[in-house]
């Protein structure tokens, strides 16, 4: 917990800083790793920091809200590999940081993803024009591939959490045990997808601003 809350205030100050010597300009930090990393507990600690003294002054705007829907993955045979860099709308992902980053509409309703049922939800959240920072955080937002690689210049300052493969495995393990899945399921879902996923993250991402071992 010491570490988080010191990561949290090292990103917290950068963006600040970066807040304030762009003279308010809206800033935009990403918080990339693969899944189980500890990405979306340390993205929710930094901005529960920067609001702590500024309600509202920043905001999470999560990747996984890019989730192709259901009824498309299976259109396309992909049901089964959700999460694969494949099953995003990355293209909408960008679009979406642009016009946040320009930060021209009074609000701006963003989707967000609801992991009890796997799908995202259409308007899920809501950035005022107040909102100063925000603090998008996904599993591909680094990656050197296209189109994913267009991502990275959109963002003022990057985070990558980096762990091993055996924690990672055993972090993902005990995901999918909370959500009642079978050990066949489990399974599945580690060596088919998951695992697949975490170390394509981990070898195929550009080098962000800031590397934290998690």
């Amino acid at each position: 917990m010491t570490d988080l809350m010191e990561n949290a205030e090292i990103i917290a100050k950068v963006a600040e800083t970066r807040f304030r010597d762009g003279g308010g300009r809206r800033v935009i930090i990403a918080i990339a790793g693969p899944p189980g990393s500890g990405k979306s507990t340390l993205s929710e600690a930094v901005v529960e920091r920067l609001n702590r003294d500024a309600p509202g002054h920043a905001a999470i705007f999560p990747q996984d809200g890019y989730h192709y829907d259901d009824l498309v993955l299976n259109a396309i045979g992909r049901r089964p590999y959700k999460g694969a860099p494949d099953t995003f709308d990355v293209h909408g992902l960008r679009h979406m940081l642009l016009r946040l980053k320009a930060n021209e509409d009074d609000t701006v309703a963003v989707p967000v993803f609801d992991r009890d049922i796997e799908i995202a939800r259409a308007g899920g959240r809501l950035i005022p024009r107040s909102t100063g920072i925000i603090v998008c955080e996904g599993t591909f937002l680094l990656m050197r591939a296209t189109p994913w690689d267009q991502l990275k210049p959109v963002f003022d300052y990057t985070v990558f959490v980096d762990v091993t493969e055996e924690e990672l495995r055993r972090r993902l393990t005990a995901r999918w045990v909370h959500y009642n899945l079978t050990p066949d399921e489990i399974r599945f879902k580690l060596d088919e997808n998951d695992m697949p996923n975490g170390m394509t993250i981990i070898r195929g991402s550009a080098e962000p601003d800031l590397r934290i071992k998690n």
